[in-house]
This record gives C-alpha cells, structure tokens and sequence, in this order.
C-alpha cells in the first residue's frame, strides 16, 4: 500500500479554530506522500477565510460529490457522524481525529496523527463495520438522510406532556410506551443517547439493536435489546398532533398520523482503527468504566 498513491476527503467542524494546526500537520504529512486530497467546502472556506490558512493543491468538493481511499473526519463524535451521513453507502472507510471532548468514534488524537498515517500507508491498521440503521415513514415524508449510524429517536415536542408510542417488533406486538420518547440504537449508538437514558452498552458487531425509553411514566418500562435484522414498527399518539424524529441528532417534525418502521440499513460505515485498539480499553479509558472515585 505505501507504493500506492492514496486519495484522501476531509471534513471537520467550522467552529473549532484550535484544529489549524492539525491540518496543516495532516496537509503537510499527505503532501510527502503525494497524495490526492479533497476538502469539504465549508470546511475549506472556514480554513482560508476565518482561519486565513494557505492551503494549495487541495481540491474542493459539495455535498456527496467526492470519491477517496479514506475519508478524515476533523472534529468530535458529532463531526464524524456527519461525515459517516456524507459518505453513505459508498464503503469508503474514515478516520475520526478527535478535537473535540470525548472522541469515543473519533479515537485518534491530534498527537497521533503523523503516526497513524504512516501506519496507514504502511497498512498497519484495522477496518471495523458498523451497522447502520434506517427510518421509513408512511405518510408524512422526511426530509434529510434517512441513515443513522448511533440512533433514531421518536420525542416529544412540547414541554408538558408525554407522547403514547404503540411500537411493533416484525408486526408481533411489543408495548405501548407512555415517555418522552423512544430511542432505538446501534451497538455504535449504544454508548451515546441511549446510554444517558439508562440503556446498556451493546459491543459493536453483536448484531443487536436497543430500544430505551424517554423518561417512562412507568417503572415496569425498561431497554429491550433485539436483534438488527428485526424490522421495528411504530404509531405515535400526542396531545399536539405531532412529534420529532431525530436521526443522529437532526431533527424533523412528522405528524402523528405518519406510521415509522426502523430497520437495518443495507450498508455499513467502515472504520479505521489503529491495530491492537481495543474495545474494552477505550471503553475505560474514554468512559471511566468501572473506575472506583474512591480510589
């Protein structure tokens, strides 16, 4: 792979200033190995114009408009998964370099950089899979991406009262949650939303999906784990006749007549990890699991 002339597409966050020098490490570190970059353009145009960096050499790109090697995602978790969103189904795989707090998605830190990519052309790294989940709507359409890659979830949209979700798993009923919502997520999105709201964590690659409810009005109610090839159904009862979908965080509003069903997507996000990253260690390091304050 070193022989090999790679083609690189960047993306980042356009309100984290402190990440300059970072790229131009990346840019530099590409530039030696001739490869072929492209940039995001509102990445690009924050870098030049706000950031008044001299960038030469690099293409630009809009939208989905792009093909590479490896996408790099500059950024936090948020900067990934709108990336994860950009790339789609095109299996390219990303590297997420953290600027931001928790990087449990974008593991590599603005230190490593010079190290991971020369790992990466020397071919010293992994590929994980990630499943990707999908929302369908009869009824009211949606307007965004319809891929998740951490979770979908159904919430309220006013401040006083909870919404009823009747929701089905493969047309067997389930339950009829009375909550603030319902969040059905992926082993990846396991230790995001879903986390704060009392979920468990869910290793990536089991093949699962959880669903954990929004604040329940009942303590009989609690995350139910069920495998993704499961497809899962859903009707929504609100006093305002309408409620929000959120899809990774971008949120739509939909009519509570709209019928949802969740399932797995047909594609993957491949992710690069630097060889011997482990699960379990990230886990502690990024999440404190099992840290004893005593101590």
């Amino acid at each position: 792979m070193s022989d090999k002339k790679l083609r690189f597409a960047l993306f980042g966050n356009e309100y984290q200033a402190k990440k300059s020098a970072s790229i131009q490490k990346i840019l530099s570190c590409l530039s030696e190995r001739e490869a072929t970059v492209c940039i995001d353009r509102a990445f690009y145009e924050f870098l030049t114009q706000t950031e008044h960096l001299k960038i030469e050499g690099a293409q630009v790109f809009e939208g989905t408009a792009f093909d590479a090697d490896f996408v790099i995602s500059m950024g936090g978790d948020g900067t990934f998964l709108k990336a994860a969103s950009r790339v789609g189904d095109k299996q390219i795989p990303i590297i997420g370099v953290n600027m931001g707090r928790l990087g449990f998605l974008a593991d590599v830190l603005p230190s490593e950089i010079e190290s991971m990519l020369e790992d990466l052309f020397l071919g010293r790294f992994t590929i994980e899979d990630h499943a990707v989940i999908q929302i369908e709507t009869d009824g009211e359409p949606l307007q965004g991406s319809p891929y998740a890659l951490n979770d979908i979830a159904i919430l309220k949209r006013d401040n006083a009262s909870m919404i009823s979700i009747r929701t089905t798993i493969n047309d067997d009923f389930l339950v009829t949650y009375q909550a603030d919502g319902l969040i059905v997520s992926t082993p990846t999105g396991s230790t995001a939303y879903s986390l704060s709201n009392g979920g468990p964590v869910i290793v990536p690659q089991s093949g699962n999906l959880c669903l954990t409810p929004v604040a329940p009005h009942s303590l009989n109610i609690r995350p139910i784990v069920i495998s993704d090839d499961a497809v899962v159904t859903m009707t929504v009862e609100s006093r305002s006749h309408n409620y929000l979908v959120a899809v990774d965080g971008r949120s739509e509003k939909l009519q509570e007549d709209t019928k949802i069903t969740i399932r797995r997507a047909p594609y993957t996000v491949r992710v690069v990890k630097k060889k011997g990253k482990r699960y379990f260690s990230t886990l502690r390091e990024k999440m404190m699991w099992g840290s004893d304050m005593r101590n």
